[in-house]
């Protein structure tokens, strides 16, 4: 099927193609075929904002779209940035500043209490206006200090997750405490929220296109 990405993410883009490239799928973002619009995130859910995006994206393109809305939820800050993740430090797409306001924010809670978790929620949509979203999370835990790697993007680098991915689809505990950056695609994709949930979409989408 070839569907279009809603997003002009570029981190986020490379992960949605390599995982529904893998399931069979044929991906072209937005900014390929031109679409430039940028809907306005006013959803308080994760989920809300997915199908926002789904829905503006899919009236531009006319391709079955996928959207997808994640955050970092933090217990310390009581599930903050959460679905502002993207604009914590007050305004969008600037990863360092967020990551700074983090830290900072941060810098005073105990190693026991820097738990976490990223939450994704993928919206698929039909032209026709059909639509099923899918949610995935990750547990870890927040980091004192950048952990910088070869991959990731946004809060990646503070974020430590339980696990890690083993081949794509196995996993086993993150003994070596490393971040989101630090592991590979294949170890990030095996455990992310982004993974996660469009591991539930392939599950859900035969059914789904068959009704």
């Amino acid at each position: 099927m070839k569907i279009c990405a809603a997003t002009g993410n570029a981190g986020k883009l490379r992960e949605l193609r390599r995982i529904l490239e893998a399931q069979g799928h044929e991906v072209v973002s937005q900014k390929e075929l031109g679409i430039t619009i940028e809907p306005e995130e006013t959803g308080t859910t994760f989920a809300e904002n997915a199908l926002i995006k789904a829905e503006t994206i899919c009236k531009a393109s006319g391709l079955p779209t996928i959207a997808d809305d994640s955050g970092l939820c933090v217990d310390a800050l009581d599930g903050a940035p959460g679905v502002y993740s993207a604009r914590y430090c007050g305004h969008h797409g600037d990863d360092e500043a967020n990551n700074d306001k983090l830290l900072a924010a941060m810098q005073a809670v105990p190693a026991g209490q820097r738990g976490a978790k990223f939450v994704s929620a993928v919206c698929f949509i039909l032209p026709d206006g059909r639509h099923l979203t899918c949610m995935g999370e990750c547990p870890g835990r927040i980091a004192f200090t950048r952990l910088c790697g070869d991959y990731g993007f946004g809060y990646d680098p503070l974020f430590i997750p339980a696990d890690c991915g083993v081949g794509k689809t196995d996993k086993r505990p993150n003994t070596e405490k490393r971040s989101y950056a630090q592991l590979t695609p294949d170890e990030k994709d095996a455990i992310s929220h982004r993974g996660n949930a469009l591991a539930e979409l392939e599950k859900q989408l035969p059914s789904f296109l068959g009704e």
